[in-house]
């Protein structure tokens, strides 16, 4: 097993924290949106030589996750998701006069996406290294849209050392 050294020592180090909402219309009612470039630019402006970068959905029906971007891929990963939570089985969520006073205006019958979004996630955390987002050669970080088409919030937050000064 090769390895690389595990420490590494940042003479007068500083740490930088830094943080972006962005916010997204999506456009269907399942969706897979490449944000690879966008998390990188935010690692690039951040300054942060070695850290890591989290990305995180603000919704309950929508999934950060890390997978390739090949077409035929992301329709049978939409088939999968469909099969483990399907729009059509009966979901208690989605008896809206069941659920009282409390249902927010204009609730739309989601509880397949409430499901898919718990089976994929909210949010990951990747690695910066070298300044730069440190992603396998088909790895694309996406936004899941499991209940659209709606407005959407990712927040995208950059930890490390700093690259310089500031």
């Amino acid at each position: 097993m090769a390895a690389s050294v595990f420490v590494s020592e940042q003479g007068a180090a500083v740490l930088r924290a830094c943080r972006d909402l962005v916010r997204i219309r999506t456009g269907k009612p399942v969706q897979f949106i490449d944000l690879t470039e966008l998390v990188a630019e935010r690692v690039r402006r951040a300054g942060v030589l070695e850290g890591a970068v989290t990305v995180q959905s603000r919704h309950t029906t929508a999934s950060i996750v890390v997978n390739e971007n090949e077409p035929r891929l992301l329709e049978d990963l939409q088939d999968l998701l469909e099969r483990w939570a399907p729009r059509r089985a009966r979901w208690r969520h989605n008896d809206l006069e069941a659920r009282g006073p409390a249902t927010p205006p204009g609730e739309a019958p989601n509880g397949h996406a409430h499901a898919q979004a718990l089976l994929l996630g909210t949010s990951v955390s990747l690695v910066v290294a070298e300044g730069r987002l440190d992603l396998g050669t088909w790895q694309r970080i996406f936004l899941v849209e499991l209940d659209g088409p709606r407005p959407r919030t990712v927040s995208v937050q950059v930890i490390g050392v700093a690259s310089g000064p500031r």
